[in-house]
């Protein structure tokens, strides 16, 4: 069966072009390249590291349906997948709450969090960390005996869901605003406004967020600041997956005793040992001094790093389709290309000048592997006329390259 994000890849991307055309029109563009860029180069990371964790989280949770089930509940029964799929909802509001509640599991979602804009690109960027964790959440479904397959499809049912709700372009929605998630309510999830922290958790449904007391209005004539507090400043999709799990590792090293070191992992984001404040303090946090973070490009280098990142985005489609028919050599091998290639672009749409030699070596090296594709990705070898236009491509793109690096820096991205 083929990957359904191979599907869902080709009306992802229409209609970011809809709502970009959409924003264009209005005069309110929610765009920049370098974090559109970001935010989908996280979201391909987040699906080729998928493919190789996938069975962690089914395996166990059809290990604990298998054995521990307390019904049989019937798959081919609508009310069992209603049911689940009110469930599966239930479930991620714990698991999505916690996520924001406990320094561990926010570790991971924060990478959601970390994008300075709110459109539709912003939905795909996901963890490549939460498998870690996020199965616990599920596992009663596992106990009250909802089969594998319906739990699967419900979790994807609901992570779709959450795609159109990504957006500035939609306004107030009336009572729908108060009985499903929607544009309204979690552009209030994804502020750092006082009002809009731990807010408004909802996968699908608002019925957890009143029952919980979680939910908020959007406030009119109050501008929503998205990203978190403690910005990013960084295109890197590794620092955007690792940064909170290397600032707990550093603050639970701080700790003078054993009961702060296991407290760092456990406690509400923002809490800190005594002894980490004392030895490593923080500045106190102002909003007002918020600033997107924009670092100096030469000319001509974040539509540079879009166009290369269109062509990544076709590799990892294309992964996502043949993963199945590849050895395990070959599948790792093609993801870390992928990880890779992704981690160096962001690493040059910063502007750092060292990633310039690895942005060429890069293409060198992507050019190789798409050369001799027959033989390590055989029997699902890129076809004879595909190879030649990427390696045209690829030839364009170094002299695009060395023209560009030429030029000097200056501040601020283009807008998409």
């Amino acid at each position: 069966m083929l990957n359904p994000i191979v599907y869902a890849a080709p009306v992802f991307i229409a209609l970011i072009l809809i709502e970009l055309a959409l924003g264009w029109r209005r005069q309110a563009n929610t765009y920049r390249i370098t974090d559109t860029v970001s935010s989908i180069g996280l979201g391909v990371l987040s699906q080729v590291v998928g493919l190789f964790t996938k069975l962690f989280l089914v395996g166990i949770y059809t290990l604990v349906w298998q054995h521990a089930a307390l019904f049989e509940l019937p798959q081919n029964a609508w009310w069992v997948w209603a049911l689940a799929l009110l469930a599966y909802d239930f479930c991620y509001y714990w698991l999505h709450r916690m996520g924001h509640e406990v320094n561990i599991l926010w570790a991971a979602h924060v990478v959601h969090h970390s994008s300075e804009e709110y459109n539709l690109s912003t939905a795909l960027r996901q963890t490549s960390t939460g498998f870690l964790l996020s199965w616990l959440f599920y596992l009663p479904m596992a106990v009250v005996g909802f089969p594998p397959l319906v739990f699967v499809v419900v979790g994807l049912i609901n992570l779709l869901y959450q795609y159109w709700i990504h957006t500035r372009q939609i306004g107030r929605l009336g009572w729908f605003d108060k009985v499903f998630a929607s544009p309204s309510n979690h552009r209030v999830h994804h502020g750092q406004n006082d009002y809009c922290l731990d807010r408004n958790y909802g996968g699908m449904l608002m019925l957890w967020d009143h029952l919980f007391g979680s939910f908020v209005d959007e406030r009119e004539g109050e501008e929503i600041v998205y990203g978190i507090r403690g910005q990013l400043k960084s295109w890197s999709p590794v620092r955007a997956n690792l940064h909170v799990y290397a600032e707990l590792w550093r603050d639970c090293r701080l700790a003078d005793n054993w009961a702060d070191k296991l407290k760092v992992w456990i406690m509400h984001p923002g809490w800190r040992p005594a002894a980490a404040i004392a030895k490593a303090p923080k500045p106190a946090y102002d909003i007002g001094q918020f600033h997107k973070y924009d670092p100096p490009l030469a000319k001509g280098l974040a539509t540079y790093g879009l166009a290369q990142f269109a062509g990544l985005f076709v590799l990892g489609v294309h992964f996502l389709a043949i993963e199945p028919s590849l050895s395990l050599a070959a599948s790792a091998g093609y993801a870390l290309l992928l990880a890779g290639s992704l981690w160096v672009l962001g690493g040059l749409l910063e502007g750092l000048r060292h990633f310039i030699t690895l942005e060429g070596l890069r293409l060198l090296l992507l050019a190789g592997a798409i050369g001799f594709s027959q033989h390590w990705l055989s029997p699902s070898a890129i076809p004879s006329s595909a190879q030649y236009l990427a390696l045209s491509l690829l030839a364009a793109s170094l002299y695009a390259l060395l023209r560009i690096t030429r030029q000097p820096a200056r501040t601020g991205t283009a807008a998409a």
